[in-house]
This record gives C-alpha cells, structure tokens and sequence, in this order.
C-alpha cells in the first residue's frame, strides 16, 4: 500500500509542478525550442529547478541503498547508448517538437479535457505498443 501512496503523492506534486510552473502550456514548450524565434528560456529554468530539488533527494536515497518505501534502489537496465536508444531519442524530440507535448503534460491536460491531450495520449500508447510490435520481430 505504501509505494501506491507514495506514486500518489509524487505524482500530485509532479502535476501541481507541471501547473504551477505553467508547462502544462504547449507553447511554453514550443517557444523554448524555437531558438531562433520567439525563444522562451523558463522550461529550462523549471527543470534546472526541479534537478536542485530532486539531486539532493536521490543522493540521500542512494546512500541510504533503499527507496522511501523500503525497496532496494532499483539499478538501470541498460547504461548502454547505443542505436536503439538514439532512434528513440530521435523520434520522442520529433513528437515533442511537433505537439509541444511530452508524456507528462499531456496527461496533466487530460484533467482539462483538451482535445489535443487526449489526441496526443491516444497516439502515445499507439506509439508505445507499436514499438513493442517492433521490438520482438
């Protein structure tokens, strides 16, 4: 029961964050990447906020060796950088570039009912299962 209270809050605080600080705002997205535009710097002052906040909180976390609900530190799959993940990379900043949406904010819009989140979701798990097709041929 605990980590399921535990996602609940981290997930709050994770979407509150996302409103709060206004990137639940497709153009504030769409304006960071337009360097050549009208370049809008406060998504990367959110995430520099949120690393400040959160690299603190994973170092204690680590030398501790468990997580807050006593599970030990799950360790990465894979460190590797290798084809796959930079066709994915690739592929997740086209989508992004595109909807001025990533994974996050789209599903904080979905508590909006904006059409364009639910769209974008909808094409997300498409996407998803559609990689995972891929993945076993």
């Amino acid at each position: 029961m605990r980590p399921i209270v535990h996602g609940a809050i981290a997930g709050a605080l994770f979407g509150l964050g996302l409103a709060v600080s206004g990137m639940t705002d497709p153009d504030k997205v769409l304006n960071f990447l337009d360097l050549a535009g009208h370049w809008d710097p406060s998504l990367a002052l959110v995430m520099g906020g949120a690393l400040a906040v959160a690299l603190p909180g994973f170092a204690w976390v680590r030398r501790r060796g468990r997580t807050l609900s006593g599970d030990p530190m799950p360790t990465p799959p894979s460190t590797t950088i290798d084809r796959r993940l930079l066709l994915g990379s690739a592929l997740f900043g086209i989508g992004w570039g595109i909807a001025g949406y990533c994974p996050g904010p789209a599903l904080a819009n979905l508590a909006h009912g904006t059409q364009e989140a639910v769209v974008f979701v909808v094409a997300l798990l498409a996407g998803s299962q559609l990689a995972r097709l891929v993945a076993r041929t």
